[in-house]
């Protein structure tokens, strides 16, 4: 009898505040959307199990905070990193704008070994938008293809909506797997900290520490 081979890879959602992080996630993992909008606040992350390859492959899929204030929360995340999926909102072209920043920052200081084959992953959100679109998929599709001599997949989804949502997350971890030179569970990079709460912040700057 063989003995499937398991795999944990760990995967970073990154973009601006609002654009649909949690909610694709939740979507992913949960099969539930909201719509009332809660911020993230530090990092939190959900875990689901798929089947790649003929290996069982855990998913720990990491959603932080977009905006500025925790960013510096971020780098902690970032460590240990298989794939990164990068999201803006097609009806909002400062998201779109800003993924660069994002790429550019995530690569900074996840100090991946090979930056240039790294598994990224676009995702325009919110297509269930469409008539308030402000990024044309043409423009995404361009920016994906001039990142480096490989295009990176691009996909627009709506979490509200459930379109292309499970396609997306995927080809994430298809690529991650592809790219693990020895397929064997590792321990997963779970920073010491995690910013849970604004109750909790609060309580940590009464108490006189820093976040």
């Amino acid at each position: 009898m063989s003995v499937r081979k398991k795999v944990l890879l760990k995967i970073v959602i990154l973009g601006d505040s609002g654009v649909g992080k949690t909610s694709l996630m939740n979507q992913y993992v949960n099969r539930k959307f909201s719509s009332q909008y809660k911020a993230t606040i530090g990092a939190d992350f959900l875990t689901k199990e798929v089947m790649i390859d003929d290996k069982l492959v855990t998913l720990q899929i990491w959603d932080t905070a977009g905006q500025e204030r925790f960013q510096s929360l971020g780098v902690a995340f970032y460590r240990g990193a298989d794939a990164c999926i990068l999201v803006h909102d097609i009806t909002s072209e400062k998201s779109f704008q800003q993924l660069n920043s994002w790429r550019t920052e995530f690569l900074s200081q996840a100090k991946t070994n090979n930056p240039d084959s790294f598994s990224f992953v676009v995702i325009g959100n919110k297509v269930d938008k469409e008539a308030d679109r402000r990024v044309p998929k043409e423009i995404g599709l361009q920016w994906c293809e001039s990142q480096g001599s490989k295009p990176i997949p691009y996909f627009e989804t709506s979490a509200k909506e459930n379109t292309k949502v499970e396609a997306a997350f995927l080809e994430a971890a298809q690529m991650a797997v592809s790219n693990r030179d020895v397929p064997e569970p590792k321990d997963a990079n779970i920073p010491d900290f995690v910013v849970l709460s604004r109750q909790a912040t609060q309580e940590k700057k009464k108490q006189g520490g820093c976040c």
